[in-house]
């Protein structure tokens, strides 16, 4: 059995996380998370310098409350991991050179985590987990992709979007409306009460240079500016805004491209094992669709647990745990921290010269 501290600060939440593995299964010993939404929400939005400033403060009290709540010492701890790409670079420093830190401290190995494997891992903390190779729409404030998952931490990007990731999306909506951030439970909130079918929003879809479309790409860009031309027009003529109506009818066709696309790369794929993972994951409209579609086709559905769909260490900690129980995977300490890197390069975070 590995017990390992994981750490999360890619964006504006500062988290800490202790778990283990045991036969095969990911315990979670503790989770802390300290949310900044507040603090940014007064910005419209994340500001890097206000984020890496509250993780630097925020995370030694974190990594205090996961070892008192579990009843465990440093001493008992087997690895330290920590998100290193993506994410705002000032923020990932914070949790990188903490993890690297502590490893050096206690002689124990060092694992730097792609934030998007972490992500995908999230669905190993639920208790029936699939098993590779399956599909994953990770759908986020920052990405939105269809990727395939298999054996030994092998992925292959089917699908994405080529502007504003879908979590993106409901943020610049919700500003539309005049709704805080972040925009995502705002708009669910009030769609509750709204008409999804009252307006007819555009599905983007993304051409190829040599004609036809990306099947299984997004395009979000071309559904805000039509939300806006719409606002616009109901105000030109003098009317109320139905902001109800509007947020439900964009919250829905943005879940009905999601499911769409998604189903569709899973069958032309013949994958029978589609998993829903990240932020956006947490939309109870987007859930209920997914599994009304899943009753209608021989695909499984599997949907990451709500408390891990947003940013936390836990999902983290599962990652690092699934590379250091199946291959001895560890960073070098000398592994620094980027902006972007992609997923399919992940393997090169564990070389002894490291691509950053």
């Amino acid at each position: 059995m590995s017990i390992i501290l994981s750490l999360e600060t890619s964006c504006d939440e500062s988290a800490a996380a202790l778990v283990s593995n045991d036969k095969g299964k990911i315990d979670l010993l503790a989770n802390e998370i300290a949310s900044q939404i507040d603090e940014h929400s007064n910005w419209g939005g994340v500001v890097p310098e206000i984020a890496s400033r509250r993780h630097l403060e925020n995370l030694p009290f974190l990594i205090e409350e996961v070892f008192a709540k579990s009843k465990l010492q440093i001493k008992d701890i087997d690895a330290v991991a920590a998100t290193v790409t993506p994410g705002l670079a000032g923020s990932l420093l914070v949790g990188s050179i903490t993890a690297r830190t502590l490893a050096n401290l206690h002689q124990i190995p060092f694992l730097g985590i792609h934030h998007l494997e972490g992500h995908l891992s999230s669905i190993y903390l639920s208790g029936n987990h699939p098993k590779p190779p399956f599909l994953v729409l990770l759908v986020s404030g920052g990405h939105t992709e269809l990727i395939k998952v298999d054996v030994k931490h092998k992925y292959q990007r089917l699908g994405r979007s080529h502007d504003d990731a879908a979590g993106e999306a409901f943020d610049k909506v919700a500003r539309l409306l005049g709704l805080s951030y972040p925009g995502g439970p705002e708009i669910q909130k009030i769609a509750k009460s709204g008409d999804p079918k009252k307006f007819l929003f555009p599905k983007g879809r993304v051409s190829k240079p040599e004609g036809g479309f990306y099947p299984y790409d997004f395009s979000f860009s071309g559904l805000k500016t039509a939300v806006f031309r719409q606002i616009e027009k109901i105000r030109s003529e003098n009317k109320k805004l139905p902001i109800e109506d509007i947020a439900a009818s964009f919250e829905y066709i943005v879940a009905e491209v999601l499911v769409e696309r998604s189903f569709k790369c899973a069958l032309d794929q013949g994958l029978n094992s589609l998993v829903l993972v990240g932020g956006v994951a947490a939309n109870v409209r987007l859930r209920e669709m997914m599994l009304a579609k899943a009753s209608k086709n021989s695909i499984d559905i599997t949907l990451a647990p709500m408390e891990f769909c947003t940013d936390n260490a836990a999902m983290i900690g599962a990652a690092a745990l699934l590379r250091l129980s199946t291959e001895g995977f560890k960073s070098s300490m000398e592994l620094g921290v980027s902006a972007r890197w992609p997923l399919e390069k992940s393997d090169l975070l564990y070389d002894p010269i490291p691509p950053f």
